[in-house]
């Protein structure tokens, strides 16, 4: 919760969602779980604001922020998933893609990229729907009855938060339609002939809305005793990187930002023109702020895993029982001693767009040790994030100055420090990390019929900022680079599909 005229941070809650992984490369979570953690988080925070005497009816509107791309259906008449959430690093769809891609003249990965802004990859919504449709009977049996609704983690909220079966909104913005591959970012409608292609039927397609507008009022949530928030307006919808930029104030055109989560996203704001990539950059709706209001791009480059390598070597490797001490292991060693990670774990995104991509370390010697493991694996952040930034100042011909941060993996110091010796520019984070949230809040205090939140420049708060300046040579850093490029190319066709089906490594 913040305050809509200095953007301080008055309250908040927050759970850790379970991902599950059912078979390898699957990630899944359970929609139910989620929609239990933001009533929980409501709840709390309402709790927490009344014991600092700050009176919950002063909550004037509510703003949803999504990770993008994650696909679920559910049944409009009893309003349950009919299956789990498939998460947007999820791989099962490799052959699905390879299917589709046989169906196109050259296999042009890109062939709808003047549509859609995105290549044709697993990461993106529509492919994870037509996996759905192929392989979960009850999905399709809901299909041909009528009752099955499909959207991203927003839809399923704002749907369930504003009446669920019993006169749902079913609905979503233009930032999580741009995510989809089935949505025209120029005409801002559905693609018949992208729905055609991907064989989707329309009518389970939510309507799509602005980022910043009244989609209804929250209602009580039957499970719970207490409704905090019932009857305030839910009117701000951006996916979460979205969100970000918004949250960052990057407003103007070549104002960009890096959010630091499960995985790493560069946004660059490229004002009401869509800038089309030469190096592997897509090109995504950045925020569309009211009805009438005009619609804003950004070119984006998307790293599959940031945070999540920090989770994997404590939870698979159990080489530390928190992520802070993977820090201290990185910290106290101050040096990766020649060992390089590529977190390939999902593929590679930008801008390889390579899906038979795994990880690798490489570079091991008998000296080695899980300090230089997690060094390794903190560069690696750094690294793709330098790979994204080089492809971004090639697209809009005029260097980063400097590099604005977000996201949880934000509080690590040395990561922080490691990212700005490896770009080589100065690396500025704001003393208020909660930026994805902050710009929901933004986008929903803004809208019409609220209008708590003012957006122009001259009024938004000033914000304080640490900054981490480079310290090591620029030599050392392109050696550094090179040899990082060196293991990325060793990490490339490792897996191909056609295996055994069973979800076994092949």
């Amino acid at each position: 919760v913040f305050n809509a005229e200095t953007a301080e941070l008055l309250s908040h809650h927050q759970v850790e969602i379970k991902q599950e992984f059912p078979r390898e490369g699957w990630v899944e979570q359970d929609p139910k779980e989620i929609l239990n953690s933001v009533y929980e988080c409501v709840e709390k925070t309402c709790e927490k604001m009344q014991e600092l005497n700050i009176d919950i009816a002063n909550i004037r509107a509510i703003g949803v922020t999504n990770q993008r791309e994650t696909t679920v259906v559910w049944d409009k008449t009893t309003g349950e998933p009919l299956y789990n959430a498939i998460v947007w690093l999820d791989l099962r769809t490799q052959s699905t893609v390879e299917r589709l891609l046989k169906r196109i003249p050259g296999k042009n990965k890109t062939f709808s990229k003047f549509k859609t802004g995105l290549p044709l990859s697993t990461y993106f919504s529509a492919v994870k729907l037509r996996w759905l449709l192929d392989n979960v009977e009850e999905i399709k049996k809901a299909v041909d009855d009528g009752r099955a609704l499909f959207g991203t983690i927003d839809s399923w909220l704002i749907w369930v938060c504003i009446c669920g079966k019993n006169g749902g909104i079913h609905c979503t913005d233009v930032t999580n339609a741009s995510r989809t591959m089935l949505f025209n970012i120029h005409s801002l409608e559905w693609d018949p002939d992208l729905c055609k292609f991907f064989d989707i039927p329309m009518e389970i397609l939510p309507t799509v809305r602005s980022s910043s507008e009244i989609y209804g009022m929250m209602k009580i949530c039957p499970s719970r005793e207490s409704g905090a928030l019932t009857g305030v307006p839910i009117s701000g919808c951006l996916g979460d990187q979205h969100a970000a930029l918004v949250g960052q104030m990057c407003f103007q055109d070549g104002q960009a930002k890096n959010t630091y989560g499960t995985g790493c996203f560069l946004l660059c704001n490229t004002g009401q023109k869509s800038v089309f990539s030469e190096h592997g950059l897509i090109t995504t709706i950045a925020y569309k702020m009211g009805r009438d209001k005009p619609v804003f791009y950004a070119l984006e480059g998307s790293v599959a895993i940031a945070g999540a390598v920090v989770r994997w070597l404590r939870d698979n490797l159990g080489i530390a029982n928190t992520s802070q001490e993977i820090e201290k292991l990185a910290e106290d060693v101050g040096t990766s001693y020649g060992c390089y990670f590529v977190p390939a774990f999902s593929g590679l995104y930008a801008p390889y767009w390579e899906p038979s991509a795994r990880g690798i370390i490489c570079g091991l010697t008998q000296f080695t040790n899980k300090n230089h493991i997690a060094f390794a694996a903190l560069e690696a952040v750094c690294f793709q994030t330098r790979e994204i930034l080089d492809a971004m100042n090639k697209d809009c011909g005029v260097p980063l100055s400097q590099l604005q941060v977000d996201g949880g993996m934000t509080n690590n110091k040395i990561l922080m420090q490691l990212q700005s010796d490896i770009l080589c520019i100065p690396v500025v984070k704001p003393s208020m990390t909660e930026t994805t949230a902050l710009g929901a809040a933004m986008a929903a205090g803004a809208a019409e019929g609220v209008e708590v939140w003012s957006l122009n420049p001259g009024d938004l708060t000033a914000v304080t900022w640490e900054r981490f300046e480079p310290q090591i040579n620029p030599e050392e850093s392109e050696y550094r680079y090179a040899r990082w490029k060196k293991a990325v190319m060793k990490s490339m066709g490792w897996e191909t599909s056609g295996g055994p089906s069973n979800g076994k490594p092949k």
